[in-house]
């Protein structure tokens, strides 16, 4: 495509997503300095929609954007283009104080949602991903106890144990092999430890040894990964018209958890940002709308994937810097721990 009509269908997508409204010709003049006479937009219009980039919902109507043009806009974007500082300090400022994983995570898919006006999607990091940092074990009664596990992704698992009766000097032991075991190791390594010790446990911490230890392995054997957040969904309701169908579908299909994160999975395998437009999505149901997804985490191993879902006409540059910031900014909270 030559940069003029490229030029054209940049300037009616900005027009769509601003107005709400197929875009003429003459706005196209009036609204964009093209430099060119309105002949000439008019005849780069009608071989925009005869490759397919535009189309005319209405006869007399103005033209949209296809799927088709919104994939060639983003992918001739060139590059993600930053947040501005205020912004990045408004997503800092936002996430500052989580006490947790599970308050990380919530902060964050309320933050994607009011930022970028959509659905917004979390996945739970991967336990794989992460280390042992802590195991507590607190007495309850003298027959029951609680097991801690806390990784250095923030995350944290806890189990009751009903154990023999114990006194503080047997649990401080238990915590003391627990710890050497498992601390700054992968939940393989730890696990792998952990079966080890349990040959290794003096007779006193025989009993209440395997209890935790057993406890444990089954903390480090969950996956967390197989859950996500999702925040904003009012804000899909404020586009039922952008759908060809009603938004009922969309709403339902957002509430399957398999659904999202198998849209996150396929997301998390391109890079940096990724969007998939209306009929790339594998689902039909969600072929109205646009996922814009990043992974997060290191830049050498990503923890997981977080994204956006709304409608096909959105402001792409815009929700892709925010989905690519946040992404970072959640990365470096869950390393720095």
């Amino acid at each position: 495509m030559d940069d003029r009509k490229l030029q054209v269908l940049r300037a009616i997508v900005a027009d769509y997503v601003s107005t709400q409204e197929p875009v003429g010709s003459k706005a196209l003049v009036d609204r964009h300095d093209l430099g060119v006479s309105p002949a000439t937009v008019r005849n780069d219009m009608a071989a925009l929609e005869e490759e397919g980039y535009i189309t005319q919902p209405h006869t007399s109507a103005g033209r949209i954007p296809t799927d088709k043009g919104y994939r060639l806009f983003v992918d001739r974007l060139g590059s993600v283009k930053p947040l501005s500082p205020a912004e990045q300090r408004a997503i800092v400022t936002f996430l500052s104080g989580a006490i947790d994983l599970d308050d990380i995570l919530l902060r964050t898919v309320r933050l994607l949602a009011q930022v970028t006006q959509q659905v917004a999607i979390v996945q739970y990091p991967t336990l794989s991903h992460s280390t042992v940092r802590h195991v507590e074990v607190v007495s309850l009664t003298t027959s029951r106890a609680l097991l801690i596990l806390i990784t250095s992704t923030g995350r944290i698992e806890q189990r009751a144990l009903e154990l023999p009766e114990h006194d503080e000097q047997t649990l401080a032991e238990l915590r003391a092999h627990l710890n050497a075991a498992t601390v700054g190791n992968s939940s393989t390594q730890a696990a792998a430890r952990l079966q080890k010790l349990v040959d290794e446990l003096p007779p006193s911490l025989s009993v209440i040894g395997q209890a935790g230890i057993a406890a444990l392995l089954e903390m480090l054997g969950s996956e967390s990964s197989t859950r996500v957040v999702v925040g904003g969904m009012p804000n899909l309701t404020r586009f039922g018209q952008e759908f060809e169908t009603a938004v009922r579908p969309v709403l339902e299909a957002l509430e399957e958890q398999v659904v999202l994160l198998r849209l996150l999975g396929e997301a998390s395998t391109d890079g940096d940002v990724t969007v998939r437009i209306g009929q790339e999505n594998p689902f039909k149901e969600l072929q109205t709308t646009s996922l814009v997804a990043s992974p997060y985490g290191s830049q050498a191993d990503a923890f997981a994937t977080l994204g956006i879902v709304g409608p096909t006409r959105m402001d792409y540059p815009s929700t892709m810097a925010s989905v690519r910031a946040v992404a970072r900014y959640v990365g470096r909270f869950l390393s720095e721990g």
